[in-house]
């Protein structure tokens, strides 16, 4: 597997330094320990939303740091957790006397290392709350987790409750609204090839040519079922059916549909992708009211895609249409 890099033992820092040389009007990197956070933290009376996870999945989390999103983004190694020190240092750089909230996807990594930072903040009388992101129908258990894993609903939950946070909202509020959306998001996935992590130079797992994976994780987990290659508009209904019934989503709900590449799809598939969904949603009498469609939650090069569906009510569209301007996400700016 070709890649350009030139140390895989410092990718990830070098990375960091080129995302800080790139964005240094919204963001800086500091190092030992290792976090990204916004050029204005801490704002003061304003509650500091702090997320992070292994990295290998860009641009979450360090590309959503900004205004209207994240104060802070903790990055791990390439599919590992990061330590608690450095979730405890962007805790501590983004209290602004409001307390902070804690976005944190279900791998038991991230959930133990997170509840250890959260401990060692509140003896600092830092208030801290925790929000686990489970928005994965296609596992209950996996390599990574106890219960489901958190993939693409994480990036809509960090937007909405980050323009919450940014509007004013006190602690108690930002929280319940990250449980509100993390209720009401579901997510599939699937693959055509794995990854390949840097240090391991070889990759994850083999797929046959003519294969898929249906309901793989973002580290490369095993999904529900191998199968034969099918047609796109085939694989949508595979991911989108058990999206739909998890809620289950019904007829006159409106939502956000998320069309997301792992990493290694070309966006003239994933719009393919999206046109299908769309229709299939509208055939359930499901309006699609707002869209994401790109590469926001990936796993290196992996060849795949997820989607996501959320349930909107009418506060969820307004802090989703809310200003925002991160590397990764820009509008009403």
């Amino acid at each position: 597997m070709k890649k350009i890099i030139n140390d895989p033992s410092t990718v990830v820092e070098e990375s960091l330094a080129g995302l800080a040389a790139a964005h240094a009007d919204l963001l800086r990197v500091e190092f030992d320990p290792t976090f990204v956070v916004r050029t204005d933290a801490p704002r003061p009376g304003k509650v500091g939303v702090v997320s992070g996870g292994g990295s290998g999945h860009e641009p979450l989390h360090g590309g959503f740091v900004g205004r209207g999103m994240l104060d802070a983004a903790c990055p791990g190694p390439v599919f590992t957790s990061p330590t608690p020190d450095p979730i405890l240092a962007a805790t501590r750089a983004v209290d602004g006397g409001a307390g902070v909230l804690h976005i944190v996807k279900n791998y038991t990594g991230d959930v133990l290392n997170f509840e250890t930072a959260a401990e060692l903040a509140a003896a600092e009388d830092i208030t801290v709350e925790a929000v686990v992101i489970d928005d994965d129908v296609a596992v209950k258990d996996s390599l990574y987790t106890a219960g489901r894993r958190g993939v693409g609903g994480t990036v809509l939950a960090e937007k909405i409750v980050g323009a919450a946070a940014e509007r004013g909202d006190d602690l108690t509020s930002v929280a319940a609204l990250c449980r509100r959306v993390n209720a009401h998001v579901r997510s599939m996935g699937m693959a055509l090839t794995s990854c390949t992590v840097p240090h391991a130079g070889k990759p994850t797992f083999e797929l046959g040519e003519q294969e898929m994976e249906i309901g793989i994780g973002i580290h490369g987990e095993p999904g529900r079922e191998r199968l034969p290659l099918e047609p796109a508009d085939a694989i949508v209904d595979r991911l989108l059916s058990p999206v739909v019934a998890d809620l289950p989503f019904g007829s006159g709900d409106g939502v956000l549909l998320f069309v997301n590449g792992m990493g290694g799809t070309p966006l003239m598939e994933l719009y393919l992708a999206y046109g299908h969904a769309e229709k299939l949603l509208a055939a359930q009498g499901i309006r699609v009211e707002r869209r994401l469609v790109g590469n926001y939650i990936t796993s290196l090069e992996m060849q795949g895609m997820s989607i996501t569906l959320l349930k909107l009510d009418e506060e969820m569209v307004e802090l989703w249409d809310a200003p925002v301007h991160t590397p990764a996400l820009r509008w009403g700016v």
